[in-house]
């Protein structure tokens, strides 16, 4: 049995938990002011006059605002020229005060007014014809402002919001190791208990009270532990399962500090590995170094996705999607949200830049028996990629 599965019990976990030290800075408001420009050069470029953001994460990622959507509105609108405008509930006005972070006009309505006349009211005295619409906004919004706007001509914001927020910058990355450092550290310590009959309750509860006491923003955002046969549902069966000898284990978890994402799996045995365990696994870790080796500035996302599934095809799997072979995409982009453009998979001839973010999962499933999921993730860099976490190097060593 490998050291590092196995050896801890959860009071000795719990004495390991200590508030990372290493924190990266919050966004400033230098960072905010340049997405807010980005995004006035992509309004240019897609000829549009005004933006409007709704609440969820790309509100948070221009304004400071972390709050999620309800059926009252909150947005920012943002024109070519002056500050920002943010619609607000006046309700909540002080909580909007501690909440936003860029100078912005704010406008208020009372419970019986209709926020969606205020947003037409405001493009009318900034002399805007059109509006860009936030593509996470529902349907209601969409039809409420139709009505509200009259003939000004509503589309799809997407070219604008993924244009800004594709490319992570040096402060966002910053983040995401951060993030991706506390959850491989919770990893190591979930491995460390391991022990025949250990529930999978008891891993996800340690998980989630781990990723607290180093920082994270909420504990963890999700937690899947699964034991074997288990393991080949990609995203796990409900109900609690506990551990038998010579099973593998699944687990696939992450947090956000200060609103940026971490993912990673680690797949590894308790005990022996069968010989199709062992292979299946080695499969696993080959086609995800392919899908790495494949990354540079200029490649497609459909080419990083066929580098894995051919590893796996020239081994007899698949080919495609067949089982056994490689269930799902090859990756998907990450940063505010867990899974956000771009995707590695193909059909995505979106081009890698630096500064793109992505997980690399590429993982194997052996219908009714059970799956092996290795996933890390990585940025472009100008030269080809980065791991932000060290890929497992075995069956029985989940970390370097």
């Amino acid at each position: 049995m490998s050291k590092q599965i196995g050896g801890l019990d959860f009071d000795q976990a719990h004495a390991a938990l200590t508030p990372w030290l290493n924190r990266a800075p919050p966004i400033n408001a230098n960072e905010y002011q340049r997405r807010l420009e980005h995004a006035r050069r992509l309004m240019r470029e897609q000829r549009v006059d005004a933006l409007l953001i709704t609440a969820g994460t790309s509100l948070r990622y221009f304004t400071g605002i972390g709050w999620g959507a309800s059926e009252r509105l909150v947005g920012m609108l943002l024109t070519a020229q002056g500050d920002p405008i943010v619609i607000c509930p006046a309700f909540e006005a002080g909580s909007l005060t501690h909440a936003l972070l860029i100078p912005a006009n704010v406008r208020l309505w009372d419970e019986h007014e209709s926020p969606y006349s205020l947003v037409s009211s405001s493009m009318n005295e900034r002399h805007a014809g059109s509006l860009a619409l936030d593509p996470a906004a529902s349907f209601a919004v969409f039809s409420r402002l139709r009505n509200a706007l009259g003939a000004k001509t509503i589309v799809d914001a997407s070219a604008i919001v993924d244009g800004c927020r594709i490319r992570k910058s040096s402060a966002e990355l910053a983040l995401m190791k951060q993030a991706t450092a506390m959850t491989l550290q919770v990893h190591r310590l979930a491995a460390g208990l391991i022990h025949e009959g250990i529930s999978s309750f008891e891993l996800t509860r340690f998980i989630d009270t781990a990723h607290r006491a180093l920082g994270a923003d909420n504990g963890s955002t999700f937690c899947i532990v699964q034991f074997g046969q288990a393991t080949a549902y990609p995203h796990g069966i409900p109900g609690e399962q506990r551990l038998a000898e010579n099973e593998l284990i699944l687990i696939d978890t992450g947090c956000t500090v200060q609103g940026y994402h971490s993912d990673i799996t680690r797949s590894y045995i308790y005990g022996q590995p069968s010989a199709e365990q062992a292979a299946i696994w080695t499969l696993e870790q080959a086609a995800q170094q392919a899908a790495f080796d494949a990354i540079r500035p200029g490649v497609s996302c459909e080419t990083v996705d066929a580098a894995a599934r051919a590893v796996v095809e020239r081994a007899g799997l698949g080919p495609d999607y067949r089982l056994p072979g490689i269930p799902h995409r090859t990756g998907h982009g990450c940063g505010m949200n867990i899974h956000e453009t771009p995707y590695l998979v193909r059909g995505d001839a979106t081009v890698l830049q630096p500064g793109m973010c992505c997980s690399n999962e590429p993982m194997i499933v052996v219908p009714e028996q059970f799956g092996v999921r290795l996933e890390d993730h990585f940025y472009v860099t100008d030269e080809g990629a980065a791991w932000f976490t060290p890929p497992s190097p075995a069956i029985d060593q989940p970390f370097l």
